[in-house]
């Protein structure tokens, strides 16, 4: 680098210098840099601690360069609760999935956000039960092919995907909640925002937050990575609209452009 000049891009201090174990085409890596990036411009990295719980992001130890703790399925949003009210000067945050949070988790997350826990939550949907084998999940889309739905997702028999930010905007607590996504550049610089947002909350000591982050999963859907962006895009977005469901001082019910 010449004299005098001063780098525009780094590797975050809060990311581990590691060889990934996501699948190509995964952005659970994208999502993962993001998180860390964010974590280091607050300068909260040395007093943050991480959960994640069963699934692709169990290994999540393994890259944030952070306490972290692994917990049960779906329970991540119980140990933090722990953690943060043990320590509320530490900045705590979970990681889950789709099939996580929205299935075995979701009387967890419900009665956290609920009760207005003062954590971060990074919600990863992907639309499938990634690690364990590509089953059907509650986020599934319909007429989605998965292991436990070879016909695709057939919602006369089990229901619509469930859109998780929606449900949580509905609380009377004072929260932040937002929905972003990672299948473009510009998304991503959106979301991250949504991120940076979610952890300021709580390190001023206001909120319960939850960012939901749209996510691929090539090697599950079946599709190459450029091809599962595109499945994003026209699939997911226009039934999980992007954008900010929830602010503790205007309590938003539907999302707005962001």
């Amino acid at each position: 680098m010449p004299s005098g000049t001063q780098p525009v891009f780094s590797y975050p201090e809060a990311l581990r210098d590691v060889t990934t174990h996501y699948c190509p085409g995964c952005t659970h890596g994208v999502i993962h840099r993001m998180v860390a990036e964010v974590l280091d411009e607050l300068g909260v990295r040395q007093r943050t601690v991480g959960v994640s719980p069963v699934g692709c992001a169990v290994l999540s130890y393994n890259y944030f360069a952070a306490d972290m703790q692994e917990a049960s399925h779906g329970r991540a949003p119980a140990v933090a609760t722990g953690i943060k009210r043990a320590r509320p000067d530490l900045v705590v945050f979970t990681y889950q999935g789709d099939g996580d949070l929205a299935s075995i988790g979701m009387s967890e997350i419900m009665h956290c956000a609920n009760r207005g826990e003062k954590i971060t939550v990074v919600f990863v949907n992907n639309a499938i039960y990634g690690m364990t084998g590509g089953q059907m999940a509650p986020t599934t889309m319909p007429g989605q092919i998965t292991t436990t739905s070879p016909l695709g997702r057939d919602v006369s028999l089990v229901g619509e995907p469930i859109r998780m930010a929606e449900i949580l905007s509905t609380l009377h607590t004072p929260g932040f909640v937002a929905r972003g996504a990672v299948h473009r550049p510009l998304e991503s610089v959106k979301t991250k925002d949504l991120l940076r947002r979610a952890f300021t909350y709580q390190v001023e000591g206001r909120c319960f937050s939850l960012v939901e982050i749209l996510s691929t999963c090539p090697t599950n859907w079946g599709l190459p990575p450029h091809e599962a962006c595109e499945w994003v895009e026209k699939t997911m977005v226009p039934y999980y609209p992007l954008g900010v469901f929830k602010t503790p001082d205007g309590g938003d019910r539907a999302p707005r452009p962001l």
